[in-house]
């Protein structure tokens, strides 16, 4: 590289700051004053502790809409809202890999890509920037110990009849990327031979159900806790923040099946119809700077520029010392959209007829 180019990056890299945020949409975005935010609950990758941080960072007040909602939810929210400037229309939206094609098929997101743009894997960003992953991780077993006592460790484990009543999905798999990548998960555990085959996945829930061990609500750390739910399947980062948060009433012990280990990765997009549209975007330039990358790892959740921050040794150790082994991971299975695409569907058509549980919220 040529001595001018060189110093011209530099003196763009100077004038946009630490983080890539330029003065001009810091100011922008503080003259919007508010960033909507949807479904994104305080322990779900440390999303608490990323909100506060953004709101003083930028003195911009952060509007949560929904926290427990799904995926769907948050991309008909957009839709409900395409001519609403108020405060029920987000701004920006974490979803399931899935839904950001469609999204963008539809013509619910607006492009833009962070300045860290190019240390995301090309594998999980769209080319123009209309979405991009943002953290991963692996589904295991939440189980509350005070009630049970004898943990599952494996997938088969799960129909044994001493887990009668004991338990419940972490979502609708209908609509719940977690949810259906549960079934996923479950069919591969069952002898799938891909993620899109959930045949086995649908079979195993419908045994369930028909055991009498699957209860018909969505699980959440209420009900883990009090009993109602004392066993359930969420992402490690959920099942993990959770455990801390209860610290030890009840005793939550967290495990990465032995068979039938899915992983996923989620993503993050700007709603076309965004109400605070450069809040939006400093939003993006924070969370996916290395501060905001770590507040997830903090979470359990494995940002999606781990890798390049791994390289430049800039995570912190006593964070990585919390995360599971590596080795629970080996055997992970990352479905790909295609695969998730045909799955969720698949799924969405089949759980009724085939499971016949109307899963709920309490």
């Amino acid at each position: 590289m040529k001595r001018a180019t060189v110093f011209v990056a530099l003196v763009a890299l100077v004038a946009i700051g630490a983080f890539g945020q330029s003065s001009a949409l810091i100011t922008a975005a503080q003259k919007e004053g508010q960033l909507t935010v949807i479904a994104l609950p305080h322990n779900w990758v440390n999303y608490g502790e990323m909100i506060e941080k953004f709101s003083a960072k930028y003195g911009i007040t952060v509007n949560e809409l929904n926290p427990d909602g799904s995926s769907a939810e948050e991309i008909e929210a957009i839709k409900a809202n395409k001519g609403n400037t108020g405060p029920q229309a987000p701004d920006v939206i974490d979803v399931g890999l899935k839904f950001g094609p469609e999204a963008k098929a539809a013509g619910l997101l607006a492009p833009y890509k962070v300045s860290t743009w190019a240390s995301i894997p090309d594998s999980v960003k769209d080319k123009d920037g209309y979405w991009y992953g943002d953290y991963y991780g692996a589904l295991a077993f939440e189980v509350n110990t005070d009630i049970i006592k004898n943990v599952p460790r494996t997938w088969a484990d799960l129909l044994k009849p001493e887990y009668k009543g004991q338990f419940a999905l972490a979502g609708d798999p209908r609509i719940s990327a977690q949810a259906y990548m549960t079934v996923v998960a479950a069919s591969l555990a069952n002898g799938a031979k891909n993620p899109s085959d959930v045949s086995k996945g649908l079979e195993f829930f419908a045994k369930m159900n028909k055991v009498g061990n699957l209860v018909p609500l969505i699980a959440v750390s209420g009900t883990l806790a009090s009993g109602e739910t004392p066993i359930t399947i969420e992402w490690d980062y959920n099942a993990l923040a959770n455990k801390d948060t209860l610290a030890g009433n009840p005793n939550i012990e967290v495990v990465i099946p032995s068979t039938g280990v899915v992983a996923g990765v989620y993503i993050q997009a700007i709603s076309a119809y965004a109400p605070h549209p450069n809040a939006a975007k400093l939003w993006m330039e924070y969370i996916y700077s290395d501060e905001g990358q770590i507040i997830w790892l903090k979470g359990y959740g494995h940002p999606v520029r781990f890798n390049d921050m791994a390289k430049r040794k800039v995570i912190p150790a006593d964070v990585e010392a919390k995360l599971p082994p590596s080795a629970a991971y080996a055997k992970a299975v990352f479905p790909s959209l295609a695969e998730q695409t045909a799955a969720s569907k698949a799924i969405a058509e089949g759980w009724d007829k085939i499971v016949g549980a109307n899963i709920q919220k309490k």
